[in-house]
């Protein structure tokens, strides 16, 4: 015999009114975000807030609203995307801290953005980075492990622990071959490591960033180009990690030299190799976990933090590809 749901009201009154206006967002946008997220009724009068619902969904609704208040009170400029994030963050680990994460400033743009974690993972991820030689980041699209190994890249140097960064990707695209691409070599590899140049420049004004490439200071290159170098003092990125073969791999861990650290990022669901070819990065997931100095840290669709759109992409597809396991077993 089904059990009727308990339905309870939780009720909060909040000290600062001007910063529960924040919270709620512009025409109370953010709490709807909440509602949604917990499947809950929020009702607000000045500072005062009642939150119906299930048990569980009210009382995850409150701590989203209790801690995302602590934000603000902390200075923390509150954007809907935040909203966004501190809902599944709350949903995955109801015990989370949500200023360790949000607060936790990797990076400020030229553009005087703040660039912090947004998910549990993230945060693990910046933690690795910091206490690793060699961190291997992987997961699907947008999940930012490109991007805030960029930000953490880009902070080391500027504390001047390390003289240079380097970033790596293997020329390999799905149905392209560079010698059928027009230019010289340098053209034609320039469009595999766009992406790299773009998280540079949205961190970095372009005239600095342009002046640190030409000294050398930061490099973008195609993974071909760093056999036989060794790396010292650098900050290396490899993106697009999937697509290395197993001599890649082998070849690019060894480059790393005195006072060097590597992140190896990828995706091992989006693999461009001839279907002879073996992953490095699926190699070295199986060679290398629980080498001391050495991290993975495993990212999903919880993580994406781009587009709300994104996120339900990334689930139509591993759906299909479930669908398609199953009728083949």
């Amino acid at each position: 015999m089904a059990t009727t749901p308990e339905i309870i009201t939780l009720q909060r009154t909040f000290e600062d009114n001007s910063l529960a206006r924040w919270l709620y967002g512009e025409k109370g946008a953010h709490l709807k975000t909440i509602e949604r997220a917990f499947n809950v009724h929020i009702q607000v009068r000045g500072n005062e807030m009642q939150i119906t619902g299930e048990r569980f969904g009210t009382e995850l609704a409150d701590r989203t609203c209790e801690q995302l208040y602590g934000l603000l009170k902390a200075g923390y400029t509150l954007y809907p995307s935040d909203v966004e994030y501190a809902t599944r963050i709350i949903s995955q680990n109801p015990m989370a801290n949500l200023k360790d994460i949000f607060l936790e400033t990797v990076f400020v743009s030229s553009g005087r953005k703040i660039i912090t974690p947004k998910t549990i993972n993230q945060k693990i991820y910046i933690d690795a980075i910091r206490s690793h030689d060699i961190v291997f980041g992987i997961g699907p699209a947008g999940t930012g492990k490109t991007y805030l190994a960029m930000a953490m890249a880009i902070s080391y140097f500027m504390r001047g622990e390390i003289q240079r960064i380097v970033l790596v990707r293997p020329a390999v695209e799905a149905g392209e071959k560079l010698g059928f691409l027009p230019g010289d070599m340098v053209e034609k590899v320039n469009p595999y490591l766009r992406p790299l140049y773009d998280a540079l420049y949205d961190m970095l004004p372009y005239d600095k960033a342009s002046r640190l490439i030409q000294k050398g200071v930061i490099e973008v290159a195609p993974l071909a180009f760093m056999r036989g170098r060794t790396l010292n003092e650098a900050f290396i990125i490899l993106d697009e990690a999937q697509n290395t073969t197993s001599e890649q791999m082998k070849m690019f861990l060894t480059r790393l030299g005195y006072s060097s650290r590597a992140v190896i990022t990828g995706d091992i669901t989006q693999i461009d190799l001839p279907e002879v070819k073996k992953s490095g990065l699926v190699e070295a997931m199986e060679l290398l976990q629980g080498i001391e100095g050495i991290a993975f840290v495993f990212f999903d669709k919880q993580d994406v933090v781009r587009h709300p759109l994104v996120q339900r992409i990334i689930e139509a597809y591993e759906g299909k590809s479930s669908r398609q396991k199953g009728l083949t077993q």
